[in-house]
């Protein structure tokens, strides 16, 4: 009698899951042997996998495969861009319980319910200053290390934070996007608006 075709002959013995060919089995039953024989050249690092080893080996190569169809940005991983197609799409799935507001992804929520518990695990290791959000770290380091990667595309002043470059930028367009909702003077910068808004409080 013949094998059906969606028949599954290889079953692990620790968890009971089948698999179809036997390549299948070895590489599911290192989830439980802890082996890891696929190591990057590079850093060392070990994985049980080979597709996870080459996904890591991007982050050396700079390599960016999966490109996205609506705007042309180029991603190292498929969920990723699967991520970044919802801002095309508009939709918002994940709702935060505390507030209502909803998000695109996962983990845009979890940097947003940060903001209700007050979760601040990345500290700056030269002030001891706290931070929610890695990219916030990273912004406030170049403060200690002087470095100002930001630069004017009009009078090439240079600046350690991209806000602060944008804000200067309206210095250049003439743009003034901050608008007071009292009296509807508008301003370039955020600072300007704030303190006008005195004004109306006294």
């Amino acid at each position: 009698m013949h094998k059906k075709i969606w028949e599954k002959p290889y079953q692990c013995e620790e968890c009971g899951k089948s698999f179809l060919t036997r390549t299948e089995i070895q590489n599911h039953e290192r989830i439980h042997t802890g082996e890891k024989p696929f190591k990057c050249g590079e850093c060392g690092k070990c994985f049980s996998q080979k597709p996870n080893l080459g996904r890591h080996q991007r982050l050396h190569t700079g390599e960016k495969p999966h490109r996205c169809l609506e705007c042309g940005k180029a991603f190292a991983e498929n969920g990723n861009l699967l991520r970044h197609h919802k801002i095309h799409t508009g939709k918002k799935p994940y709702q935060c319980i505390e507030c209502g507001q909803f998000y695109r992804s996962t983990s845009e929520l979890r940097n947003h319910i940060k903001v209700h518990t007050g979760e601040k695990n990345f500290k700056c290791l030269d002030c001891g200053r706290t931070f929610a959000h890695l990219f916030s770290l990273r912004s406030h380091s170049q403060i200690h290390t002087g470095e100002k990667p930001h630069k004017c595309s009009e009078c090439d002043k240079c600046f350690s934070r991209k806000y602060n470059l944008l804000m200067h930028q309206t210095t250049h367009t003439g743009k003034k996007p901050y608008k007071c909702l009292k009296c509807g003077k508008c301003f370039s910068q955020r600072s300007g608006l704030h303190k006008h808004t005195r004004i109306h409080t006294r």
